[in-house]
């Protein structure tokens, strides 16, 4: 039906992925922030905003290691 929300695990997971992806880059607008954080898992933003911090970190590693050991 239209306008029912879909509240699978994965429809939460991937919500959640774009909303710390968003976050990250600093170019969301508050209504669609409010509106994604009414449909996520406070725990999966958690959670995936852990593993985007590392990810980067970890890339900003690599990048600087490849680039001085040139």
């Amino acid at each position: 039906m239209a306008g029912e929300v879909d509240k699978s695990p994965s429809a939460s997971w991937l919500r959640s992925v774009k909303l710390v992806a968003w976050s990250f880059l600093g170019i969301r607008s508050r209504a669609g922030y409010q509106d994604d954080l009414a449909k996520v898992n406070p725990m999966h933003v958690v959670a995936v905003g852990l593993v985007g911090a590392l990810l980067l970190v970890l890339g900003l590693i690599g990048l600087a290691s490849w680039v001085v050991g040139k």
